[in-house]
């Protein structure tokens, strides 16, 4: 741990072993971690040390001869397997117990549906709000309902102490209780390709009264921009709901074409045949992307389809967008 990194959990209220701590979960979680760790700790000191003295007393030396060794000790014996045997029971109650707290969500908690792919999650709300970052309220139990796109991912939130897979095909549950105001890191732990390292999100807890406005704004804040401010919903999705990780705006290679200078220019698909880039094609090209894919690029291509998960209007948003990026290297 650095110097700037042993501050910064002083500040946030995290000890030199651990993360803080952010939900209700961590507690109980932490306090099996330090007896483990103080556990192991005791005894490997009691081992070593009793293997010194026994190494120092029993030396060979001038004079010693060796003694016959007792073959038998029923007290001793007794004594250690029972002190064991209760240590793993106890931490093996504590554990299970702990362990099916986390898989029962309670009944009354708020549901936010998460999806993760490729290399971004996306939170989705009762209310059809779809964020790139976990809001949630304070002093809530919220459920988080995981499936995956196309790979294993791993939604993992360490201040909270809860990690849970994504898995394509099936729906995971995860819950936790935040319980302070602040802004924690979200990571995908488990190894989903080359950019698994950028697959970063955050947990923004905020009050009830914040919350609520927030989700209000976030539910219609295409529908309040004017029609020559759309391009900036545009933006907003490219950057909210996962084209940036595949399509540059720069010009740089990445897992999809990039969305340089690409409006109204005719690109080569990988039959051969050629195709404007125009509102058509990049309306089928998100709720199709295997009808036309751009030579190099597939078949089949990497691009999940959004149908169904974007709205007209977000779509439109997004064309007016690419329109900005019309000159090479030049956005509004």
């Amino acid at each position: 741990m650095t110097w700037t990194s042993l501050l910064s959990a002083v500040d946030t209220g995290a000890s030199f072993w651990l993360p803080r701590q952010g939900s209700t979960t961590a507690p109980a979680v932490d306090s099996l971690f330090q007896l483990i760790t103080w556990i192991s700790a005791f005894f490997f000191a009691l081992i070593v040390g009793l293997l010194v003295v026994f190494i120092w007393k029993y030396r060979a030396r001038p004079g010693h001869e060796e003694q016959p060794s007792p073959t038998h000790n029923t007290p001793l014996e007794v004594t250690w397997t029972v002190i064991p045997v209760l240590i793993v029971i106890y931490i093996f109650w504590e554990g299970v117990t702990g362990f099916i707290h986390l898989a029962t969500p309670p009944d009354n908690a708020y549901e936010v549906q998460v999806l993760g792919q490729k290399w971004n999650w996306t939170f989705t709300y009762p209310n059809g709000v779809v964020s790139p970052d976990l809001h949630v309220p304070v002093d809530t139990d919220v459920r988080l309902v995981m499936t995956s796109q196309d790979v294993i991912h791993s939604l993992y939130i360490p201040d909270f102490r809860i990690k849970r897979d994504a898995v394509p095909g099936r729906y995971e549950k995860e819950w936790f209780h935040a319980t302070a105001v602040g802004q924690y890191q979200i990571f995908c732990a488990e190894y989903c390709g080359t950019q698994h390292s950028s697959m970063l999100s955050s947990v923004v807890v905020q009050t009830p009264q914040a919350f609520e406005k927030w989700l209000a704004d976030e539910g219609n804040f295409i529908e309040k921009l004017p029609p020559e401010k759309l391009w900036e919903g545009g933006q907003k999705l490219y950057n909210q709901r996962g084209c940036k990780q595949c399509h540059s705006i720069d010009g740089s290679a990445s897992i999809g074409p990039t969305f340089k200078g690409v409006w109204g220019h005719e690109v080569t698909l990988s039959d051969g045949s050629k195709v404007t880039v125009d509102e058509n094609y990049v309306r089928e090209s998100i709720v199709n992307p295997q009808a036309k894919v751009v030579a190099g690029f597939g078949p089949p291509s990497a691009m999940p389809t959004f149908q169904g998960r974007l709205k007209d209007k977000e779509i439109t948003a997004i064309i007016e967008y690419l329109k900005t990026l019309k000159q090479p290297g030049e956005s509004r």
